[in-house]
């Protein structure tokens, strides 16, 4: 856990989050499915004027009225309660009742119109023989509002089906403006200025927009009555513009360790002319050599602070104007340089660095790392000036007590010389390239090795663990970590921070792996060439040519288990 006496804003308490509940009526159309949104009152006090979906709070008389609803046998307390106050909001708001009479019938528009929508709405249908339908009501989504918000709500978004013989009346005091749209017409809409929408609601339509009929929304969303996807966004800026962003996104980690309290002052535009503080002890700076293999381009670390000196990790390629910047933004003050690994991305940059520190009178700092295995490729060759070893530690302290200690942590697999760092005070993990954010590192035989790689990622997973580990500050790419990824596997445990992205990224290679195999078996005679072909068949084939190296280590890594023999 980051020590709040690193983190760069002052703490605060987010506005509390109040439960309520929405719904998407839904029904079939000529060209796919359509769903009812509403505009709110432009003097609402949460997102005026934008255009939403029936709902709002929860009150206590809805958990009351369970025995005025039907109910699936896997539907809990909790979500049949939330139905039910979706089923009033949507009343109460736009005169639409999912409730029946006793012969399974819906009401009609005009005997609806003859109910009073201020009325005590349970007591009111029980008085009319209706059976309220949360059994008909499922979960698509749970979203909670973001941290920034001084309004802040606990609320599914909820589906059902519209009834047959009804029409939408705008209350004209919360809502106005009743419409049918179909998803991909409201993004495209609100992406023209025309169409206010709020980010949750995007995130939903775009969900939504990829199922062909209301039966396969409330199938997909049947199968194990929870919501398909959980978020509570984070945000901050875009080139100075507000960008928000779920957890699955590659900023939100960065977000999460910069402003764990939403405010929205961090800047996510990537730029190499000066540092970005992640920390008051941590600072990011990216050398400027973005490509096809770098991505935006390499993360230079500086860990440390002006009282006990500070820490280079990974000085990257030898870019002159790189290196100089990364002296200054250490003050001059650089004790130790550390390579995760020999890469000509990575390491080239220490001596140049060593030198300006010791032309500028200060004392050389060490360059550390591990050698080059006689594997490495010729543009990958490093030699250490100390050779550190596995659980050695790289302590920086201050006369007051103040301390940043590195764990060094081998972990061979994308290259035979890598290892990561931890740093222990703040549970923070510099990655280098053995866990990237975006994408996927290249492990490329004979230095590459996939056996040892996947061996390293369970190393590093007891390690966040022992540790509390929640961020992972990779050699490419933003701070990954800080939520749990349980969604995209339902049955497994829910692990949170570093650990639910190892556990990812682990299931990711191993998913692979399988297609390799499978790939393997339906052309035994075949080359990498005809193989890589099916195994990623997901990829644009201009990129077959990297993926070859790492589908080459799977093969090597089957055949060493005694897989499928070529």
């Amino acid at each position: 856990m980051v020590r709040p006496t690193q983190l760069l804003h002052p703490q605060r308490a987010p506005a509390p989050v109040r439960p309520a509940a929405t719904v998407l009526l839904l029904r079939d159309a000529p060209q796919g499915i359509e769903v009812l949104m509403t505009r709110r009152s432009m003097t609402a006090s949460f997102a005026p004027g934008a255009y939403v979906f029936p709902g709002g709070g929860i009150d206590a008389a809805d958990a009351q009225a369970h025995g005025h609803s039907t109910r699936r046998a896997t539907q809990s307390d909790w979500h049949l309660t939330q139905a039910i106050a979706a089923i009033r909001e949507s009343f109460e708001e736009l005169g639409i009742l999912l409730a029946r009479h006793a012969d399974g019938s819906h009401l009609d528009t005009a005997q609806i119109a003859a109910l009073d929508r201020k009325a005590p709405f349970a007591a009111q249908c029980a008085a009319q023989g209706l059976t309220l339908s949360g059994g008909e009501v499922f979960v698509l989504a749970h979203w909670v509002t973001d941290r920034d918000l001084p309004r802040r709500f606990d609320v599914p978004f909820l589906v059902a089906r519209m009834p047959e013989g009804q029409e939408p009346v705008a209350d004209e005091s919360e809502q106005f403006e009743p419409l049918w749209v179909r998803p991909a017409d409201a993004l495209a809409r609100h992406a023209a200025g025309q169409f206010f929408i709020i980010f949750p609601t995007i995130r939903t339509l775009e969900r939504l927009q990829t199922y062909a009929s209301v039966d396969d929304v409330l199938k997909a969303c049947a199968v194990n009555d929870e919501p398909l996807f959980t978020s509570c966004p984070r945000a901050g800026l875009m080139n100075g513009h507000e960008s928000r962003h779920m957890e699955h996104e590659m900023p939100y980690g960065e977000l999460a360790l910069v402003c764990p309290d939403g405010q929205i002052v961090h800047e996510l535009a990537w730029q190499t002319e000066r540092p970005v503080p992640l920390l008051r002890n941590v600072q990011r700076l990216t050398a400027p050599n973005p490509g096809f293999m770098t991505g935006p381009g390499t993360n230079s670390y500086i860990v440390g602070d002006p009282t006990t000196g500070h820490i280079v990790i990974d000085p990257g390629p030898d870019e002159p104007a790189h290196i100089e910047r990364l002296w200054r933004a250490a003050g001059g003050d650089i004790r130790a340089i550390v390579c995760t690994h020999s890469h000509p991305d990575h390491s080239p940059g220490a001596p140049r660095l060593q030198a300006l520190c010791a032309n500028a009178g200060r004392a050389r700092p060490p360059i550390l790392g591990l050698p080059s295995a006689p594997t490495s490729r010729e543009n990958s060759r490093f030699t250490p000036e100390r050779t550190l070893a596995d659980g050695e530690r790289l302590v920086l302290s201050a006369p007051d007590g103040t301390a940043h200690t590195l764990q060094v942590v081998h972990t061979p697999g994308h290259a035979a010389n890598h290892l990561c760092l931890l740093l222990e005070e703040d549970g923070l993990l510099f990655s280098g390239d053995h866990i990237l954010n975006g994408s996927t590192t290249v492990i490329d035989p004979p230095d590459g090795n996939m056996g040892t790689y996947l061996d390293s990622l369970d190393k590093l997973d007891q390690l966040c663990e022992q540790h509390g580990v929640h961020f992972i500050l990779p050699a490419h790419g933003y701070v990954l970590g800080d939520h749990p990824r349980s969604g995209d596997n339902p049955g497994a445990p829910e692990r949170g921070g570093a650990r639910a992205a190892i556990a990812h990224l682990k299931a990711h290679r191993l998913a692979r792996e399988a297609k390799v195999a499978r790939a393997m078996q339906a052309i035994p005679d075949g080359s990498i060439d005809d193989w890589v072909k099916i195994a990623y068949d997901d990829v644009p084939e201009r990129l077959w040519p990297v993926a070859k190296r790492s589908m080459l280590a799977h093969v090597e890594h089957i055949q060493s288990m005694g897989g499928f023999n070529v």
